[in-house]
């Protein structure tokens, strides 16, 4: 099973409330950005790894995944194609969020069939605006 933070234990009281998986291995910003989703309305699955982001996208099915390129254990680049190319989640938009924010990165994060590009540093808000949209809230 893999190993989830916190803010995973919290279930939705709310049958329509959008989910997402987290999948970033920076305790800051995976604390920030899941406490200012949990704040909209969004629940929240955060996976510090790659190997587990995939467990965790493949268990919970959520509406969007948000995903970092520099992961322990399987990159964001083949957590993303693994994501693209399986049966289960292949329909979830896939977000990178991510310092690999050169041409070549960005275009392998589309081979591997990322949906969106943040680049990081962000800002939380416009982010946060950026999400929502995508999740059609």
């Amino acid at each position: 099973m893999p190993r989830l933070s916190a803010c995973t234990k919290t279930i939705a009281k709310n049958c329509n409330m959008k989910k997402v998986v987290l999948i970033e291995d920076s305790k800051v910003l995976g604390n920030a950005l899941c406490g200012a989703l949990k704040v909209d309305g969004i629940e929240v699955h955060w996976a510090e790894n790659g190997v587990a982001g995939v467990q965790l996208a493949k268990q919970i099915k959520p509406d969007l995944v948000l995903l970092d390129l520099m992961l322990p254990k399987l990159s964001g680049f083949d957590v993303c194609k693994l994501l693209k190319t399986d049966n289960a989640t292949w329909r979830i938009p896939v977000v990178i969020m991510s310092t690999l924010s050169d041409p070549e990165s960005r275009d392998r994060a589309t081979e591997a069939g990322a949906d969106y590009f943040i680049p990081k540093p962000y800002d939380l808000a416009a982010t946060l605006a950026e999400i929502k949209k995508l999740l059609q809230m």
